[in-house]
């Protein structure tokens, strides 16, 4: 199906400032940013039916949309963002529209990005699961940027909590059964090590986009304390603003992780 407004979404909105964007970004406190931001980018296909289009154009708007958000919380301080981009789940999607998402992360993985922003970039979950060329083009970025000191971006392909959950658990019973670990000596941490995130913190903020209030299945673990963003706007509409909007409503929130806000109070003076 033809689209007359497909071939203009690049660039989306670019160079538009809006009054409410400067309100946002004006109230950050650079001093608070979150260190990791997770994000479910809902949305793309009710984006591009809402325009007229096919699925696949919406998957292409918002991979415009992951080079914007990534540099804008690069250029912000975040150290970690972490990227929903492929479920285990979404295997079942019809076999067209898998394969055109395959096709697209493979095309839209461009180091260039990374290296002129300082960014490194890394992958978590099945990936053996993924096409060959996409698991080569994705370890030759993983290797190009792995010496970038900025900001963390990191994809979750073919991956699902309950996935990554199992596996760890597989590993921490292989270790015991080794002999390398007691059942005694198994702790939250230690189930953390054996987790696929186990190089970077817990998430901040995790914020979800396109109107649905649920996890998922991601990073359950991992988001157990994490502040919870969710918004009406689908992921090809999510630009600068609204990543500011959520920063912001992310530092006006209290976060005591289970302690009273006297608690909380005393230890910030």
């Amino acid at each position: 199906m033809h689209c007359s407004f497909c071939p203009m979404i690049f660039p989306l909105n670019a160079g538009i400032v809006t009054i409410d964007e400067m309100q946002y970004k004006e109230q950050i406190d650079l001093n608070r940013i979150p260190s990791h931001v997770a994000i479910i980018m809902d949305g793309n296909g009710r984006w591009a039916k809402q325009h007229g289009c096919e699925r696949s154009y919406g998957h292409q708007a918002g991979a415009e949309t992951v080079h914007i958000i990534a540099e804008e919380a690069a250029k912000l301080g975040v150290k970690y963002l972490t990227l929903y981009t492929f479920s285990t789940e979404n295997w079942n999607r019809p076999s067209d529209e898998v394969a055109a998402l395959m096709g697209l992360l493979f095309e839209s993985i461009e180091e260039e990005t990374f290296m002129k922003n300082n960014i490194s970039f890394r992958v978590i979950g099945d990936i053996q699961a993924l096409p060959e060329n996409v698991q080569q083009r994705l370890a030759a970025c993983v290797e190009h940027t792995s010496q970038n000191t900025g900001m963390c971006l990191v994809l979750a392909l073919s991956y699902s909590s309950r996935w990554e959950i199992t596996e760890a658990a597989r590993r921490i019973a292989s270790l015991v059964k080794e002999g390398e670990l007691q059942p005694e000596d198994i702790t939250p941490e230690k189930f953390a090590e054996q987790l696929a995130t186990n190089f970077m913190p817990d998430p901040d903020l995790l914020i979800r986009t396109g109107g649905e209030i649920r996890l998922s299945n991601y990073l359950l673990w991992q988001c157990a304390y994490s502040e919870l963003y969710f918004c009406d706007t689908y992921w090809p509409d999510f630009h600068e603003e609204e990543l500011h909007e959520a920063i912001c409503k992310y530092q006006k929130r209290e976060r005591r992780f289970g302690k009273t806000s006297e608690q909380i109070n005393q230890q910030e003076q």
